[in-house]
């Protein structure tokens, strides 16, 4: 079985299993081959560590059984971590209010506060200067100019 039949297999299997958790959604998967088989899982409300171990038993159960009876593979079910940019627009709603790196096709750097998001742009804020200098700008960024997007922690 060929890499992409073995990631529509996985991805098949993760939809039945997500089925049973609302508000949970699949971001990625990675088949390399080495037979090592990451799966990126993200929720509406953040994705909780024992949910995300009962889907990995129950994906390496079906792929033990369905595509490496021999038990040549691995499995990482995880969540994307904050140094893994927004794939999805269930991503950009969940992260609204937060601060947000834009990096433009063009090599541009945004940085401000996820404002909205809408099917063809999202809305970011940026504030510029201190005290009554203070100025806030909204950049309005078309999401085919977008070359990756990553939530920024702010201490």
């Amino acid at each position: 079985m060929n890499s992409e039949n073995q990631v529509i297999g996985v991805e098949n299997k993760l939809s039945e299993l997500l089925t049973e958790l609302p508000g949970y959604f699949l971001v990625e998967i990675n088949v390399k081959p080495t037979n090592n088989i990451k799966v990126f899982i993200d929720a509406d409300q953040g994705a909780a560590i024992d949910q995300l171990s009962r889907i990995n038993r129950a994906l390496y159960k079906w792929v033990e059984e369905n595509l490496f009876p021999n038990g040549d593979f691995s499995i990482e079910v995880s969540s994307p971590g904050l140094d893994e940019p927004l794939k999805l627009d269930r991503q950009y709603l969940k992260n609204i209010g937060r601060m947000v790196e834009i990096v433009l096709k063009n090599g541009l750097k945004n940085e401000g506060k996820l404002i909205s998001v809408s099917e063809n742009e999202i809305v970011i804020e940026e504030e510029k200067g201190k005290g009554k200098k203070k100025e806030v700008i909204q950049h309005i960024i078309l999401k085919e100019e977008i070359k990756t997007t990553k939530v920024q922690v702010k201490f």
